[in-house]
């Protein structure tokens, strides 16, 4: 049986595939009850087959699974309105643009999302309100319930000494990687070159030239150039503010902007479309860049530091406050890892460039100047640092305490909630439809 995982299916996924499954419209019926909440048949044959088409198994004991999340959902919220819990109008409706956003982007445009499953964004926004604000309860109910837990380094250790061989995690290699980077400012004479070639193509569209031809041979933006710079739809908060003030500024198709400055570079827009909260934009940038001499003394500069370090004058922590751009010096250097938050990469986690070059790195060693562009796509260098390298290995106390501390956190919540259940279980009403009584739950539901 799965451990559960305590609504990721739900509170990830905009509920949104009854429209998609692949086995007609069943006849709806009640599976389970929990207090005065009622679970549809509909409601586990949904998630069931958006699980099956993501590439789960096709098992029964994936409907047990999903209808004991179900349950356990109900017993949360149930308990969420006891205690008049309450998710305010303002993070809701955050959180419906957060989820809206994220399937404009699968989709492509709203148009797309709206033609698949035959609703407009306002009817899918009025649609998923309640259970949006259903799914804050119960984040907010189980966060109350395991606020308190805590584990302590005697716990870590029995928690770790009673696993069997085959449950010990298994740790991948991963590196800790920093930077020392310079990127040499645009000179004032630099920025004016960028800002008048870029005028000289405004004028030349202003006078009827065509915007996607000249976007596809001059905007230096990669995305969106093949393209003849457009966007596609896009609503606010995803951009530049700047950029978002001069797109939502145009009224009519085909109106042009002024230049504006963004630490991208140097942008004017074309209005394309709009609909409703989004709109559609194409764009030609330049980026400023620095001139080559400056480049070059980066590099200069870059190879003095990396002598210093090499010669053991200075250590890479010291040189990176002493050297990097405020915005480079957090962590004491280290990059970090926007997919977990924390320093550490996995070996596919870290980009090609990037990899290259600290694979060749002893752990403790530091490369010579390396060109890289930045996300504003400017042009630097920098100096990488291999911390530290792990080998594959199960994890052991010695070596993964923080990983094994928080397997034991979180078997420790679980407990907590277990607990839980079995006293609000005891005071209310529950029953489930004999067609999943032969179901192997991780609760006693009965």
């Amino acid at each position: 049986m799965r451990k559960i995982t305590l609504f990721i299916i739900i509170s990830l996924v905009l509920q949104l595939t009854s429209n998609a499954q692949p086995q007609g419209e069943p006849i709806d019926k009640i599976v389970a009850i929990v207090g005065s909440k009622m679970i549809l048949l509909s409601q586990v044959e949904t998630q069931y087959w958006q699980l099956v088409m993501q590439g789960e198994k096709p098992t029964d004991e994936l409907r047990c699974s999903i209808l004991e999340e179900l349950l356990l959902q109900k017993m949360l919220l149930t308990q969420a309105e006891i205690d008049s819990l309450v998710v305010s109008e303002s993070q809701v409706d955050g959180e419906i643009e957060r989820r809206i956003r994220y399937f404009v982007t699968q989709f492509g445009s709203p148009e797309a999302l709206e033609k698949y499953y035959n609703k407009s964004i306002l009817e899918i926004k009025d649609e998923f309100k309640d259970l949006i604000r259903e799914q804050m309860l119960v984040q907010m109910m189980q966060g109350k319930i395991t606020e308190n837990v805590t584990i302590s380094p005697a716990e870590v250790r029995k928690y770790f000494n009673e696993l069997s061989a085959d449950s010990i995690p298994f740790v991948e290699s991963d590196l800790e990687i920093g930077q020392i980077v310079i990127v040499p400012q645009a000179s004032e004479a630099d920025k004016l070159l960028i800002y008048d070639k870029l005028a000289a193509l405004r004028e030349r569209i202003l006078k009827g030239e065509n915007f996607e031809a000249l976007a596809r041979l001059y905007s230096e933006d990669p995305g969106s150039a093949k393209k003849g710079g457009e966007l596609g739809m896009f609503s606010r908060g995803q951009m530049f503010p700047e950029f978002e003030a001069a797109a939502f500024g145009l009224k009519n198709p085909g109106d042009v902007s002024e230049i504006i400055e963004t630490p991208a570079g140097y942008h004017f827009l074309q209005l394309i479309e709009r609909k409703g909260d989004y709109i559609n934009v194409r764009h030609i940038l330049l980026i400023v860049k620095a001139s080559p001499t400056d480049l070059y003394n980066a590099k200069k500069q870059l190879d003095d530091v990396y002598t210093q370090i090499s010669s053991g004058s200075i250590n890479f922590v010291e040189a990176s406050e002493k050297y990097n751009p405020e915005d480079y010096k957090s962590n004491g250097g280290l990059i970090v890892n926007s997919y977990s938050g924390n320093t550490r990469f996995k070996s596919d986690e870290v980009d090609a460039t990037v990899f290259f070059t600290v694979d060749k790195l002893e752990p403790g060693n530091i490369s010579k100047p390396v060109l890289f562009q930045t996300d504003e796509g400017k042009d630097g260098y920098r100096l990488l640092y291999l911390k530290s390298r792990t080998t594959p290995h199960k994890a052991t106390l010695e070596n993964d305490y923080n990983l094994i501390t928080q397997y034991a956190l979180n078997a420790k919540k679980t407990q907590a909630l277990e607990k839980w259940v079995k006293e609000k279980k005891s005071v209310t009403y529950v029953r489930i439809n004999d067609d999943f009584k032969s179901c192997l739950f991780n609760f006693n539901w009965d």
